[in-house]
């Protein structure tokens, strides 16, 4: 039987030095740990329409979004991710968390003391310039 996938969208969004992070909330699955911005891509969205809207509704600003960065794949236990994360940049508005617990800009050598969701982990870890191969 086939495996369910599911797309979903992350930014990558740079601001003096710093990235900009997302904590999901505590009633969420991998509570309180930290990802890059963004979430599923719903039916008749593209991915980039998914991403505006993701980021309007957790963050209240609006974004420009530019090329895809990364592709990540993901086997979790009972389906596989599937996220293209996309550099973006901040157009109107200032991040707050809105469904989100926290946001918070963090300078790229900082990344690697923080727990991340498994998903995002090896992004971060190259943005922090720490892998381990």
């Amino acid at each position: 039987m086939a495996r369910k996938q599911l797309l979903v969208v992350a930014a990558l969004i740079e601001q003096e030095g710093r990235v900009l992070l997302a904590q999901r909330r505590a009633d969420q699955a991998q509570p309180l740990v930290w990802e890059f911005p963004g979430g599923k891509v719903e039916p008749g969205e593209s991915p980039s329409q998914a991403l505006v809207r993701e980021i309007e509704e957790e963050l209240a600003c609006s974004i420009e979004v530019g090329a895809v960065v990364d592709v990540v794949f993901f086997a979790h236990d009972t389906f596989d991710l599937i996220m293209p994360v996309y550099r973006a940049t901040i157009r109107a508005g200032v991040p707050v968390a809105r469904q989100v617990a926290a946001v918070a800009w963090v300078a790229r050598a900082e990344l690697a003391s923080l727990a991340f969701t498994p998903a995002d982990q090896p992004l971060a870890c190259r943005l922090a310039g720490e892998c381990r191969s």
